[in-house]
């Protein structure tokens, strides 16, 4: 049976190797278009990621 109360493990913190942990959530609405096309990415949280930095890296330069 298994514990009511859970393992002890799943309550510490993740370890990250990034420079900066992500630990924060986005919520935002889309298309179903858009969602099921980066649905079809290999890793649709990363290039989300990277898509929002890229846009903040341009809106940065100008």
């Amino acid at each position: 049976m298994p514990n009511p109360k859970g393992n002890p493990q799943n309550f510490e913190p993740i370890k990250t190797d990034r420079e900066e942990p992500l630990i924060a959530n986005l919520s935002f609405r889309v298309s179903e278009r858009m969602k099921e096309e980066v649905k079809a990415q290999e890793d649709p949280a990363q290039f989300c990621r990277d898509a929002i930095q890229e846009a903040l890296d341009k809106k940065k330069k100008t």
